[in-house]
């Protein structure tokens, strides 16, 4: 579990001089002093500060801006809304993505070539798909983002996906005192809760400004991101991705649209699997338990001229998900479903990329290893909503997809998204030959179950038809293909 679980902490990026760099920051005042009461840096003034969590907000300031700073503080703390300032989080966002990425790359409006390279690599996975998929087709427009495109297409989505969380949290900050002394205590109630939606806003935006320099699509964390029926790929970060894979431009861009438009596919006509996924998060945060004994103690020593430690504070541990039955049913819910949709798009990609593209094992081997070793989704997972994704899950569940395939074809592997309850579950994902055989049975099973509820004659003569099945395992596939 990450150590700042609920997007609370620095921002993932340190100054290059580290601590040396912190030093100079308080040596020339930034955060300290009268000069700057409430431990904001500014350029020439103190810079910064590599350890102020408001910095983003004011970094590109100078002195004659101070004004406009107090304004913008004043905003922050008669912020009213959600548990979460989307507004700030939304300004930081698209101020990371300006100070372009850690190579030095910046972003750059798509040219109408790069749209058009776009449009017809989607179209032609789409037709590549039909081979591979009874899906029909989910994207209706293919476009081509730029960074800050794929911030403002995607916030709605983090705004559901972190909201829970967030609410959680921060009705906690007004529920730590006595009911009779809450209304004595109104003001420092409604700051706290201004400041905890400030700091989730500001790390929010800063980690998904960091996200928007890498993801190649809009389903990279295996969610739907992006507006409902729009295949989009970044061809800025698609370039960053193939750049040192020796494999030509036009491949690597086909492969990544394969994957998008899969993506697109499955959660357009599967309609209850986002809701599925997006309300697996929210039980997850209903899990959060908060440590309200260290909260009266910030909220006790709280100083409104130094916002900086209740950020300090929050971050130490003071949020952790129960360790429940109920709480660890949420997470394998979650890491399942994801693993399921994952581990199917890249079963169908490579069916469909296999025959056509060279280069499909190497893409699809370095895109797999790009998850395991802790990608850039696993960890805004982790930074933003305190879920970090198995991915051994991923491989297994693309074998289970394959096993499928192998046993019942491609109509009878895709018709298990017909409903929840026939999708493999944790258990199953370890053993994928025994879920292929076992949901066989089941079936036989349930028309048992149904004849006997029916109250016919016939239901002595189920158990017979089912027994064949059982006593002759080799004839499993035959009967999958004549169902």
């Amino acid at each position: 579990m990450s150590d700042t679980p609920f997007g609370f902490g620095l921002p993932p990026e340190e100054p290059d001089d580290g601590d040396e760099g912190k030093k100079k920051d308080q040596q020339s005042g930034g955060g300290q002093g009268p000069a700057n009461p409430f431990g904001f840096g500014f350029p020439g003034a103190g810079g910064p500060g590599g350890d102020n969590p408001f910095a983003a907000m004011f970094g590109s300031m100078n002195p004659t801006d101070l004004g406009a700073a107090f304004q913008q503080l004043g905003q922050m703390l008669s912020y009213e809304g959600g548990p979460v300032n989307w507004d700030m989080a939304k300004q930081i966002a698209r101020q990371t993505v300006s100070q372009g990425t850690a190579d030095g790359t910046k972003d750059e409006s798509v040219g109408p070539a790069e749209r058009t390279a776009v449009q017809e690599a989607v179209r032609l996975a789409d037709l590549w798909l039909d081979d591979a998929t009874s899906l029909p087709s989910g994207a209706g427009s293919a476009v081509a983002w730029s960074r800050a495109e794929w911030v403002e297409a995607t916030l709605p989505a983090w705004k559901e996906l972190v909201d829970p969380v967030a609410e959680r949290v921060g009705g906690a900050m007004g529920d730590i005192l006595p009911e009779e002394m809450q209304a004595m205590a109104g003001p420092l109630i409604g700051m706290m809760k201004s400041m905890g939606g400030a700091m989730f806003g500001q790390q929010i935006g800063q980690a998904v400004g960091v996200l928007a320099g890498e993801v190649v699509g809009s389903t990279d964390v295996g969610l739907p991101l992006g507006p409902a029926g729009k295949a989009a790929l970044l061809p800025l970060n698609v370039d960053a991705f193939g750049k040192d894979l020796g494999v030509g431009k036009d491949e690597v861009r086909l492969y990544l649209a394969l994957r998008e438009a899969a993506h697109q596919r499955l959660f357009a006509h599967v309609p209850w699997l986002r809701s599925h996924l997006f309300g697996a998060v929210e039980g997850y945060a209903r899990g959060i338990k908060v440590d309200t004994a260290k909260l009266e103690d910030v909220v006790g020593q709280f100083d409104p001229q130094n916002p900086e430690e209740l950020q300090q504070a929050l971050q130490q541990g003071m949020f952790q998900p129960e360790d429940t039955p109920a709480q660890k049913a949420a997470l394998a819910r979650l890491e399942t479903a994801l693993a399921l949709v994952e581990g199917w798009v890249d079963a169908v990609v490579h069916a469909a990329a296999k025959p056509r593209l060279s280069s499909a094992d190497a893409l699809r081997e370095t895109l797999r290893r790009r998850r395991a070793t802790g990608g850039p989704a696993e960890q805004t997972f982790a930074t933003l909503i305190g879920l970090e994704l198995r991915p051994r899950r991923l491989r297994d569940a693309s074998r289970l997809w394959a096993s499928l395939t192998d046993a019942r074809g491609v109509d009878g592997r895709d018709a298990l998204w017909s409903h929840p309850d026939m999708l493999p579950t944790a258990s199953d994902l370890d053993d994928p030959d025994g879920f292929v055989h076992r949901e066989q049975l089941d079936f036989s099973e349930l028309d048992k179950m149904l004849g006997e509820a029916a109250g016919g004659s016939g239901s002595t003569e189920k158990p017979d038809l089912k027994k064949p099945d059982l006593k002759k395992p080799d004839s499993d596939k035959k009967d999958d293909d004549t169902e």
